[in-house]
């Protein structure tokens, strides 16, 4: 019999500590002062509150419950001294039956792991599906995060135990995350699309309309007829649109999307996250028989990275009408044209104007995304309110000084082109630091013909500046670009500085971040509300009709743009719960079909 909330907020203290029993390994106590916050509204809520039983602990007492977990394939599997709950995980990893190779290598990062850091290597070893990490995975892992800073890896363990502890409960509760099952799995299967050179080397690359990213739109709109859109198509820019019409034909559309390119070498659910979330709410409206009162459109945004060509956005821009002709004769790295590329696709010129909306007709737009970033990671917390996406502006510059002998030049006399750069990095840091929530960022650093034994006479570098709002990015702008005159001027060297992009800030629309508000409270999730310091496809929209975003956890510390970009089958669960409540809640309530 699979336990309930309601049966455990009505237990006795006592009761409600057994019913938890082997949730976390050996520590009864995080159950116990983790039942001060019953009555639980949900199973989330529950998970929430255990987990910060444990984030309140000590230093002590979190070092104790990681080290009340036994190693991986360990003296405690030999001697089938472990729980039940971790025989069952390590069984389900394979670890139970591990080569005589296998075996030796994973008691040798044991020992080495052991000796680094002072407690066992933790890793939720079911993995992000529940399904179970392969045994190539965990020793990957195993080695990676050997590397971690000591605090970091404290962290990383006891975020590995929540999820432990996350999918033990869900066992206990009889809850499988069924739709976030669907939306990993549809994630898994498009991302075997990958472009020639990053193929081969089992890389995730997916640029604006090559072979690959073709086939990403081809299984997408099969998946979206599959899923019950009344109608899909793919327009003249790439987009996948898929229509689900409401109730009555005259019926405005909420538009959703999110894009299905990729950076080079990036993850699996950067962009797509946000196609297929509501691909499984349309796929449940169509099991159910139901109709909204008002049309539902999901796009997979065809281009939204600017990877093969300098053209960012251009699926979303489509849709406003911002699509610039002189695109069409840029040239990839192969020599090869947008306008050769998508004759190639077969995409017509003369429709591309087909693809702008009627924002009139639009009630607005929603996005899911993963966050990108470590902070719901830290917190424990599935999901985020989006309230601003940043505004940016970027330079690219130079530093003229002069090139001299490195071992003849006193070090008063220098012209150092380098250390002048240098110094305007570390300014950068700390003035983005003050405000909080901006950023700023130096991502290119060249010394053209550099030499060991010279001083550097030219510093190329690029800046990147963000802010939640245009008035905050101006002023660190402002400030950053003062400091640059100024160091220059103090080391006798000169610069250079051009403006290369300048994007507003998109903030949320109040009533629609409300509505992303109240879905996120009906599962029992805290509410945390953060700025996103990435751009999206709903910084396009902005531009003509209201937009929100909702911000869905990532694992391996938020990290993006990289193969260990993941998410976990609960969140996405939640997130396609949040947006069914969204739906469901707009302008009233669902009508049958």
């Amino acid at each position: 019999m699979s336990l309930t909330i309601e049966q455990l907020n009505a237990a006795g203290a006592d009761e409600a500590v057994a019913l938890l029993d082997g949730t976390y390994e050996h520590s009864p106590w995080i159950a116990r002062q983790a039942l001060a916050a019953r009555p639980f509204r949900s199973l989330q809520h529950l998970k929430y509150a255990l987990a910060q039983a444990v984030n309140t602990a000590t230093k002590e007492e979190r070092l104790a419950l990681i080290r009340a977990h036994p190693e991986l394939a360990g003296k405690a599997m030999v001697s089938k001294t472990l729980t039940a709950e971790s025989t069952n995980e390590q069984g389900k990893a394979g670890l139970t039956d591990c080569t005589p190779e296998e075996f030796a290598k994973i008691q040798r990062l044991n020992a080495d792991y052991n000796a680094k850091f002072g407690f066992p290597f933790i890793l939720a070893v079911r993995g992000p599906r529940g399904t179970g990490l392969s045994k190539r995975e965990i020793i990957d892992t195993f080695e990676r995060r050997a590397y971690n800073h000591p605090d970091f890896e404290l962290a990383e363990a006891l975020r590995n135990i929540h999820r432990i502890a996350e999918i033990r409960l869900n066992d206990k509760f009889g809850t499988e995350p069924a739709l976030g099952n669907h939306v990993w799995d549809w994630q898994e299967a498009l991302a075997v699309h990958s472009d020639p050179g990053f193929a081969e080397k089992g890389q995730l690359t997916v640029t604006y309309l090559t072979d690959a990213h073709r086939a990403c739109a081809a299984q997408i709109a099969r998946e979206m007829r599959e899923a019950g859109f009344d109608s899909v198509e793919i327009d003249a820019v790439g987009n996948v649109v898929g229509r689900y019409e409401g109730a009555t034909p005259d019926a405005k559309t909420l538009l959703t999307g999110s894009h299905y390119d990729t950076v080079r070498n990036g993850g699996k659910y950067d962009g797509r996250l946000g196609i297929f979330v509501p691909m499984a709410c349309v796929r449940e409206l169509k099991r159910q028989n139901r109709r909204l009162p008002f049309a539902f459109e999901v796009v997979g945004f065809a281009e939204e990275e600017g990877q093969r060509y300098k053209a960012t956005f251009l699926g979303s821009g489509a849709l406003i009408g911002h699509f610039n002709p002189a695109w069409l004769d840029q040239k990839d790295a192969d020599g090869i044209t947008m306008r050769e590329a998508r004759a190639h696709a077969g995409l017509r010129e003369e429709d591309i104007a087909k693809a702008q909306r009627d924002p009139s007709k639009y009630l607005g737009f929603v996005e899911v995304h993963i966050e990108q970033g470590p902070v719901l990671n830290e917190l424990d917390i599935p999901l985020g309110i989006v309230t601003s996406i940043n505004g940016s502006v970027r330079y690219v510059g130079e530093v003229i000084g002069m090139a001299s002998h490195a071992g003849t030049t006193p070090m008063d006399r220098r012209r150092d082109a380098a250390a002048a750069v240098a110094e305007l990095i570390l300014y950068t840091e700390q003035r983005a630091a003050k405000d909080g929530d901006s950023v700023g960022t130096v991502g290119m650093l060249e010394v053209p013909s550099g030499s060991i034994n010279v001083v550097p006479g030219r510093c190329k570098f690029s800046l990147d500046l963000r802010a939640p709002n245009d008035a905050q990015r101006d002023a660190l702008a402002d400030d950053v670009v003062k400091a640059l005159q100024d160091i220059c001027e103090r080391r006798g060297v000169r610069h250079t500085l051009e403006e290369t992009m300048r994007a507003s800030a998109a903030p949320s629309a109040p009533e629609w971040q409300q509505r992303w508000e109240r879905a996120v409270d009906s599962l029992g999730v805290p509410l945390f509300r953060m700025p996103s310091g990435a751009g999206h496809d709903a910084m396009k929209l902005h531009e003509v009709m209201p937009q929100a975003m909702l911000f869905v956890r990532g694992i391996n510390s938020g990290i993006s743009h990289n193969p260990l970009e993941s998410s976990t089958n609960d969140d996405m669960e939640l997130a396609v719960q949040a947006f069914q409540h969204l739906l469901d809640n707009l302008n009233g309530a669902p009508s049958a079909a």
